[in-house]
């Protein structure tokens, strides 16, 4: 059987017969130590990584928030959260508050994280820039088209089962 799919706005011809070669987890796993290489290194030079970027992104676009609910947000386990989260308090970019009750915490960014997170983004833009030009726009549009999808698809897993 013949199937056609669009990849980077062309219609490629796909053989249904020939069964996928390799480990998709490894493929993905190759993809995106490369990508995150790219965007380290330009996001680094604000003595970020990315990963502390991203985390420091969730806090400022959904304010004071519990740590459970920014860990479900960046669909981390709380462990990972609790690590990540670290480093940004000991540099005093982020803080945590007293929540609504004695048991509950907030975590908050600082007038130094606000203004960490925006020279940080500048360097976000010039590696999301970077990876367009070297893999071309219409390739990075039809790439996040379909893990958008893929993530829809796989959207049925029991969150206990994704790990970072």
């Amino acid at each position: 059987m013949v199937a056609y799919a669009m990849v980077a706005a062309t219609i490629v011809r796909v053989d249904t017969a020939v069964k996928p070669q390799g480990c998709t987890n490894l493929k993905l796993r190759q993809l995106m130590r490369r990508v995150a290489q790219l965007y380290d290194a330009e996001v680094g030079k604000t003595g970020l990584r990315g990963t502390q970027y991203s985390l420091l992104s969730y806090v400022v676009k959904l304010g004071p928030v519990r740590p459970v609910d920014l860990a479900r947000a960046m669909k981390v386990d709380a462990s990972t959260l609790t690590r990540n989260l670290r480093p940004l308090v000991d540099a005093g970019l982020l803080a945590m508050q007293a929540g609504p009750d004695a048991r509950s915490r907030l975590v908050t960014v600082t007038p130094a994280g606000r203004e960490k997170r925006t020279e940080a983004q500048r360097r976000w833009r010039v590696a999301q820039e970077s990876l367009n030009a070297r893999l071309g726009v219409q390739r990075v549009l039809a790439l996040h088209a379909l893990l958008d999808e893929c993530q829809d698809l796989l959207a049925d897993l029991p969150e206990g089962e994704i790990h970072d």
